[in-house]
């Protein structure tokens, strides 16, 4: 069983998806079940809309789920679970404030050395709990050995008890910290394999700590994702634009290009352009790079180019919104567009009305002859007899030429582009 576990609380990052994306794509191979469970425990973080938003995406890009879940309706089996380690002494009521954990923070901080729970509360009495009437933590006790795991990407992974410590589960106000609800929910839901973002390795042992406590004796393995870095090489952030998948949709990348791309970051695949179907044939989540990928905005461009060129003419027509079969055109166009929304400027410059610069005149000229002239099937015919009958030369024949077929005064050789716009050029010519 696996799962994506995304939090509603902004825009969905390149790097969430890239999980989700693998999670599936194993989940697929195994034939076993993929959960979507959204973690909306932190209530101040929550954005309305997103959980609905985070749907949509994924099934954009052709995920889909057999389970879904909400973390905060897990409230009661979160406090069942903390109340059972309590009562088998596994737990302990800790009645620190935070000005007092930040006292003997500072004194760690000036001594050099990082910061420990000093087990303050682990061993009070009865009688002291009792007459104790201040807001109190649930910490879970740190463990007595080293937690080892194996990492499907990393190889195996070992953390000492002091680098676990004992660490809060329950907040003061009764709600679970992050790393004791995802342990809980794995456990409930049968997660037996969690792919997520290296940024976790840290609070993977905690939440294997967190499940043999509670006795729960079946095998999790896991595959630790590295970071995706930037075109500066730093730590790609959530404020740059190109990382959210809102924005690059937005923008006219392909879900198949970006899906493609991301499978291809810091991977060794045997294509370089495929579906997420095919991918699903031949991936390896152990053949993932152990170094951080560099996200690469032009090579992402170039994927989306060829994914354009792959699609077939019907869809893309609806894609780019035409009443008339442009989709041969716009391909033809991937030459110098890489996104939709660049082909859909270039076909408005296209078929709308034209700015005929300094060339009114030359302009006026061919525009009445191609309302009246035959059509023919290739450029050079096409051309002569526009030539003869315009009596324009050089300059002043092929750039006004190009405004009125294009809406532009550059763009590709008019020999090549003929064979897709010729069928247009009497339209062209009365706009």
């Amino acid at each position: 069983m696996y799962r994506f576990a995304p939090s509603p609380t902004g825009d969905m990052h390149i790097g969430n998806l890239r999980v989700a994306l693998f999670n599936y794509i194993c989940a697929r191979q195994k034939n076993t079940d993929f959960i979507l469970r959204i973690e909306d425990t932190d209530k101040a973080r929550n954005i309305e809309g997103k959980e609905e938003e985070i749907k949509e995406i994924l099934k954009i890009f052709g995920i889909c789920w057999q389970h879904y879940y909400i973390q905060s309706q897990n409230l009661k089996f979160h406090r069942q679970m903390a109340l059972k380690l309590v009562s088998e002494k596994k737990a302990f009521a800790c009645f620190c404030t935070e000005e007092e954990l930040e006292i003997k923070k500072e004194f760690a901080k000036k001594q050099g050395k990082a910061y420990r729970y000093d087990g303050t509360c682990e061993n009070l009495s009865h009688i002291e709990l009792l007459e104790c009437e201040k807001p109190f933590v649930i910490r879970i006790k740190k463990p007595n050995h080293t937690l080892k795991f194996t990492d499907l990407i990393k190889g195996q992974l070992g953390f000492t008890p002091e680098n676990i410590d004992s660490f809060v589960i329950m907040r003061k106000d009764k709600t679970p910290t992050y790393n004791f609800a995802c342990a809980v929910d794995d456990m409930l839901e049968n997660v037996t394999c969690i792919i997520r973002g290296e940024d976790h390795v840290s609070n993977t042992p905690k939440q294997e700590h967190i499940r043999a406590s509670l006795n729960y004796n079946y095998a999790v393995t896991y595959a630790h994702l590295p970071i995706i870095l930037n075109e500066e090489n730093t730590k790609m952030s959530k404020r740059e634009a190109h990382s959210s998948v809102k924005w690059l949709l937005e923008q006219g990348i392909l879900p198949s290009a970006i899906a493609n791309y991301l499978i291809i970051l810091g991977n060794k695949t045997p294509h370089e352009i495929f579906t997420l179907e095919e991918a699903i044939e031949w991936f390896d989540i152990a053949k993932v790079s152990k170094a951080p990928a560099r996200f690469d905005f032009k090579k992402l461009l170039q994927i989306n180019r060829e994914h354009i060129k792959k699609m077939p003419d019907e869809e893309l027509n609806k894609l780019l919104n035409c009443d008339k079969n442009l989709a041969k055109l716009a391909k033809f166009y991937t030459q110098e567009a890489s996104t939709l929304k660049e082909l859909k400027e270039k076909i408005q410059a296209i078929f709308s009305a034209k700015d005929y610069k300094e060339f009114t005149t030359e302009c006026v000229i061919l525009k009445n002859i191609l309302q009246k002239m035959q059509s023919f099937e290739n450029y050079e015919d096409f051309k002569n007899e526009l030539l003869n009958q315009s009596a324009l030369k050089g300059k002043k024949f092929f750039m006004p030429l190009r405004i009125i077929l294009t809406g532009n005064t550059h763009g590709p050789e008019l020999n090549e582009l003929y064979p897709y716009i010729k069928q247009f050029i009497y339209e062209l010519a009365r706009i």
